[in-house]
């Protein structure tokens, strides 16, 4: 049963003291610590009593607590040790009359299932002739030992659940089983109950046997079939659970109800008191304390936090939609506590999108809440959320997760989003755009631009409809569409965006304010990668000013103004003054975001960059070795950046003479930018001329001049003849024409 350790410490606890309880989870000798039905007491108790029989002289007296335990000593002594007390005494002294006259030797009293201690406290100590063992699903006083009994490990769940189905059926589908001890909580009553089901249908596989208890839950006839076979006094999860439920008063039950709706993971409990205001916190920690703890209903997981286990929450979700309004406004107690629950949500998924750059304090102040918040996504709690508030149910999920670098996981909620609101609202709704624009967001920083410049336009199109042309929500999508044409190498058209985005801003919100410092950030990282520097420093600094006004000297806005800024710098070749800047800003990206947050890997691979612009080349390789490795964990393998961090790397090879190295970086990153990017693009054509430099620095000559040629003809169509990279790929063309002259004597073009 898994329980061996249990069964050394309570025989060693019994060894020692008079008085013993079994109650739930985990070991102590003075206070209680929570537990519920099914956790195994009543096995446990039988276990011990046949491991130890031979011991107990006196004998093993099993008594059901439930009914007059005086009443049953009486009847033992007279059944078996012909002991008959005067009827002339009262039942309390009768006991003691029984007690006194007992056969020699160690006796163990066993009171099975215990709800109320104070029905026989007034008994204890006419027993002291015995060692009295207690199982209960209630604390009992600091004077009686306790040993706490916690669910199953999963490896000791998975061999309860072997002893009844087989190993050969646990090992055929292992991975089911694990789940499916999972999806019991480990708890021994729930393995049990469906072992036995399992072992008489024979052909029911585990992976079916999960799908029927996640569509019908504890209302699976797994759990609540009886079988006179069972130890337990309870025979069915259900029945188990309602013996607790039907000790509870009103606010208590409403408590345990509202508690179900939380996720199964750790609750903060201040979650659960914003979602009672009207409640004195003092009273609903008495409930929490005095009876759902005592009750072994709940549990402390520490820091303030609590939680059900998972078959106990889905029992008080099915006591839900029984439970009885507190008033009339509402038409049930389910709709009342769901509206309480979703309240406390949905602020909590618009406080994080208010954030553009969610950092470490603030992703350590949400991760508690985050499992919580997606519950709003189910049937039951979606209904009662308004048409306005209908997006948050899925968007601080989505944006927590973007927020962290984690795209795959943000991504699902997006879609979801889509879905739900699409339904609801229908294809036309502020809504969608939003939602659109969120999806949009999440494709361009996963570099992803061919799938979020049709999104980015749909929104665009939806929003001048519903908006009118001029409106901060049109301004905003411009400045993001211009991103998108920067990165395809359609700089015109970004210019044009990003000059509307920065005039509407300024006109409608004003010249300061954190919109209006983001478009001349991207203006100019446009005029940067058009070699048109000296337009572009004095808006970096005006960006980077205005960031630290408004939003403070820590903030990532900030230290995104700061990389651009030392970007430029390094375009310049003013090294000295690029360096402490990308120190700074590699500092605060790992301060305010994490180290392993994407940005962290930009920042590396551009200080890299600067260290092999200066020839420090040692210090350069384990910085770009470094960005690469996050990056292809946190984006994929085939992505823009992971081929710039390839090329990047390629090029350090290239200049130490590691020419073998190189070389396949070299290919594997304009492969990556031709799949991704497109023929045509910008950094299609820098990878062509990396290239061929390696080429002609071999001497190889003839592969370099073709590769020479369709870098400049891409580069003259896409950034102009007297663009800076234009002239570079022009001029290593000339130095291959001269090298090869030199070696032949002849030239000829």
């Amino acid at each position: 049963m898994g329980r061996d350790g249990e069964l050394q410490k309570l025989h060693k606890l019994l060894q020692q003291n008079q008085q013993v309880a079994i109650n739930s989870t985990g070991w102590r000798s003075i206070t209680s610590i929570d537990g519920m039905g099914g956790i195994g007491k009543t096995e446990l108790a039988l276990q011990y009593a046949i491991a130890h029989r031979e011991i107990y002289q006196g004998g093993i007296c099993w008594l059901r607590a439930s009914e007059d335990v005086g009443l049953q000593i009486v009847q033992l002594a007279q059944t078996y040790f012909d002991i008959n007390p005067p009827d002339s005494l009262d039942l309390q002294a009768q006991v003691q009359y029984c007690c006194q006259r007992w056969g020699k030797g160690e006796a163990l009293l066993v009171l099975d299932n215990l709800n109320n201690y104070g029905e026989i406290k007034p008994l204890l100590p006419c027993l002291s002739r015995f060692k009295v063992l207690i199982t209960t699903r209630s604390h009992l006083g600091r004077s009686i030992k306790k040993l706490s009994l916690n669910v199953l490990e999963p490896k000791a769940a998975l061999k309860l659940l072997q002893s009844f189905i087989g190993i050969e059926r646990v090992n055929a589908e292992e991975s089911q089983a694990n789940k499916l001890c999972e999806w019991l909580g480990y708890l021994p009553l729930g393995l049990e109950l469906v072992g036995r089901y399992l072992a008489q249908k024979q052909d029911l596989s585990l992976a079916e046997m999960l799908s029927r208890l996640d569509k019908k839950r504890l209302n699976h006839r797994a759990l609540t079939n009886t079988d006179g076979d069972m130890t337990a006094p309870h025979s069915s999860a259900l029945a188990a659970f309602e013996l607790s439920w039907e000790e509870l008063k009103y606010e208590e039950k409403k408590l345990a109800c509202l508690l179900s709706l939380f996720a199964f993971a750790p609750i903060p409990w201040e979650l659960v008191e914003e979602c009672l205001p009207e409640e004195d916190p003092e009273d609903l920690e008495d409930i929490r304390d005095c009876v759902l703890l005592k009750l072994s209903l709940l549990q402390d997981k520490g820091e303030g936090t609590y939680q059900l286990h998972p078959l106990l929450r889905e029992f008080f979700q099915i006591k839900l939609e029984e439970l009885e309004p507190p008033d009339t406004t509402y038409q049930s107690g389910e709709e009342y506590l769901i509206r309480a629950f979703n309240r406390v949500m949905l602020a909590i998924a618009k406080q994080i999108d208010e954030i553009d750059s969610l950092t470490l304090k603030d992703i350590t102040k949400f991760a508690p809440a985050i499992r919580h918040l997606a519950e709003m996504k189910n049937q039951k709690l979606i209904q009662y959320i308004s048409n306005d508030d209908l997006i948050w149910a899925f968007v601080g999920n989505g944006k927590f997760y973007q927020g962290r670098g984690l795209y795959d996981q943000a991504q699902p909620w997006y879609e979801q989003c889509l879905e739900v609101v699409k339904k609801r609202l229908g294809e036309e709704h502020l809504h969608i755009a939003q939602t659109l624009k969120n999806l949009a967001n999440l494709y361009y920083q996963q570099g992803r631009y061919g799938e979020a410049e049709p999104l980015y336009l749909q929104v665009l199109d939806m929003r001048t409809r519903l908006l009118g042309e001029e409106h901060p929500k049109v301004a905003e999508i411009l400045s993001d569409l211009a991103l998108i044409y920067q990165y395809q190498g359609r700089y015109e058209e970004a210019e044009s965006f990003l000059l509307q985005s920065l005039d509407m801003d300024k006109r409608l919100l004003g010249r300061e304010h954190p919109h209006v410092a983001i478009d001349l950030n991207n203006l100019a990282t446009l005029y940067e990668y058009q070699g048109r520097y000296e337009e572009a420093e004095p808006l970096l600094l005006q960006a980077l000013d205005m960031d630290k006004r408004l939003l403070g000297e820590e903030n990532p806005s900030v230290a995104t103004s700061l990389n651009n800024l030392a970007n430029l710098y390094t375009n310049q070749e003013r090294y000295e003054e690029a360096e402490p800047l990308f120190l700074q800003t590699l500092d605060m990206t790992k301060r305010l975001l994490g180290e392993g947050h994407p940005k962290v890997a930009i920042r590396l691979n551009n200080l890299a960059l600067l260290y092999k612009y200066q020839g420090r080349y040692e210090e350069a390789e384990p910085l770009f070795l470094q960005a690469l490795d996050m990056n292809k964990r946190l984006l994929g393998k085939e992505n823009p950046h992971i081929a710039i961090e390839l090329n990047n790397l390629a090029l350090l090879y290239k200049y130490q003479g590691r020419y073998e190295e190189a070389e396949p970086l070299f290919l594997q990153a304009l492969d990556m930018d031709k799949h991704l990017l497109g023929e045509e693009h910008p950094d299609v054509a820098i990878g062509l001329n990396n290239l061929a430099n390696l080429y002609r620095d071999q001497g190889r000559y003839e592969e370099a001049e073709p590769l020479y040629l369709q870098a400049l003809k891409i580069m003259e169509q896409k950034l102009g003849e007297n663009h800076p990279r234009t002239i570079k790929v022009r001029e290593n063309l000339e130095k291959l024409y001269a090298a090869k002259e030199q070696e032949t004597g002849k030239y000829s073009k």
